[in-house]
């Protein structure tokens, strides 16, 4: 597992706006490649009074936060690359009021940029499709709310994951759990013949008939794992439930509440850390190739 870089290591690389400006040159373009005006291989030189690199060839100006999160921003590259590093390095996520602490900017400001870094965060988590073997779980995510408890509660999210063992997560914002909607999520993130492991909820009783090798824990009757001799597979559903855990404990700790109409985003950010929580230091430059 790659180190994560610790605070003063972070200051250290990136001293100022300056240093943050020449590694997104790098990161998109590099100092030197084919100029897109000239067509010529050449260097490309910081100008002085723009956040921008002039060809040494033919002049043509590059800027190189143009398309990004960074344009027409007037918040400091160094904050916004220390947002991004504090989106990295935290295993319960960010808050909007922690980033104003941090940052010095006003909540409104910190809110934008904590909304911008977790569309940053699920684009880069980009798509493949699942397979080998699939755990799938979906839960209620909200605050407390009298009334029925688990499936059927109201007022909460559902959302649905899926994780490959030892392998990507992936989780989705669904309207209900009835069988048409969990088949056409395991039918487009899942290949066919995969095993599959779920719980006992009906709905998930189609996967046998979509050629998935389906397994069932039987949670109602405290089953929490058994062996598949069809398959040769240990059927459970923990590494989903450990991910529904800290992503629900996150949420309570962190931000309190999250509307169902921003959940996306949020499930985007933490299956982005569980998917690249090996890559330690090399998170951070992952968040920046992806601009």
């Amino acid at each position: 597992m790659s180190k994560q870089l610790t605070v003063r290591e972070f200051f250290n690389r990136f001293p100022n706006d300056e240093v943050c400006l020449e590694h997104v040159m790098e990161v998109r373009y590099g100092l030197r490649h084919e100029c897109g005006s000239c067509g010529q291989d050449a260097t490309f030189h910081r100008l002085a009074k723009r956040p921008a690199y002039s060809c040494s060839r033919c002049g043509a100006h590059v800027y190189p936060c143009a398309g990004t999160i960074f344009e027409n921003t007037r918040t400091p590259l160094q904050s916004w690359f220390y947002a991004i590093y504090l989106f990295t390095v935290t295993r319960h996520g960010v808050s909007g009021k922690e980033l104003e602490r941090q940052l010095g900017v006003t909540y409104k400001t910190a809110w934008r940029m904590a909304k911008q870094i977790r569309e940053l965060m699920t684009a880069a988590n980009g798509f493949e499709v699942l397979k080998g073997h699939v755990e799938l779980d979906e839960a209620y995510v909200g605050g407390r709310r009298p009334g029925k408890r688990g499936r059927g509660a109201e007022g909460k999210t559902i959302v649905m994951g899926l994780k490959e063992r030892d392998g990507r997560m992936s989780a989705k914002v669904i309207p209900n759990v009835r069988k048409d909607t969990l088949r056409g999520v395991v039918l487009e993130n899942v290949e066919p013949g995969t095993i599959v492991s779920t719980d006992e909820l009906m709905s998930y009783g189609l996967l046998d008939g979509d050629g998935y090798k389906h397994g069932t824990v039987k949670h109602g009757a405290k089953e929490w794992a058994y062996y598949d001799y069809r398959t040769d597979a240990v059927h459970h559903v923990n590494n989903v439930e450990s991910f529904w855990r800290l992503f629900k404990k996150s949420i309570a700790s962190t931000h309190i509440h999250v509307s169902p109409k921003y959940m996306d985003r949020y499930l985007g950010e933490f299956t982005f850390r569980s998917n690249h929580r090996q890559m330690g230091n090399a998170m951070f430059d992952l968040l920046i190739a992806a601009l």
